[in-house]
């Protein structure tokens, strides 16, 4: 697939290349996004070059990830958001905001934007977001953003060599006013213990 450009209000959601190597390796110094993301850490100049030269346009070319860099309309980055196809119909979406832009709600409009786009040229009818117990400022994007709290997954995520319980929520087309490309049957209210 042909990476696109997406635009909200405030920002510019596009594919990052190799000139933005500088841009993408000085925001990943920050400490907190070493912590709360499986970026590696220390975070080389090589990391980025090879985020944005190969891990970028290979996910576009195999519809595996969809990554955009988040940008202000003077094109300074605010943040990165990804979408990677989890299984037929399901993505998982992960993001990140650089340090100076945090509190602006630039990663919640940039998710409400990439998940509308994921259901509606995608054909995505569930987008995950998974982040470690305690990353409280993730999880604000997504309840901010309309995904439902489902649990919490013991050991589901492995970050610098340690597993790691996360929190788990999920988005649907029909928590956007959007059509599901598949039928969805919600399990009813459960009758209680008795089964009656």
């Amino acid at each position: 697939m042909e990476p696109v450009t997406l635009t909200t209000e405030r920002l510019l959601l596009r594919t990052v290349g190799p000139h933005d190597t500088d841009t993408v390796y000085a925001a990943a110094q920050d400490p907190d996004i070493q912590r709360w993301t499986t970026i590696p850490s220390p975070y080389l100049r090589e990391h980025a070059e090879s985020f944005v030269g190969q891990v970028v346009p290979d996910g576009w070319a195999n519809a595996s990830m969809f990554t955009f860099g988040v940008f202000l309309p003077s094109g300074e980055l605010t943040g990165m958001i990804g979408i990677t196809m989890r299984a037929p119909g399901t993505g998982e979406v992960g993001f990140w905001a650089t340090k100076e832009h945090r509190r602006n709600g630039y990663i919640t409009e940039a998710t409400l934007a990439t998940a509308h786009w994921a259901f509606t040229q995608l054909g995505l009818d569930r987008l995950e977001w998974r982040a470690e117990l305690g990353n409280t400022a993730s999880r604000a994007v997504a309840e901010n953003t309309g995904f439902t709290l489902e649990g919490t997954l013991r050991s589901a995520l492995l970050n610098q060599g340690t597993r790691r319980d996360c929190w788990l929520a999920s988005l649907l087309p029909s928590d956007m006013g959007l059509p599901s490309t598949a039928p969805y049957l919600p399990a009813p209210e459960s009758p209680g213990p008795s089964g009656v």
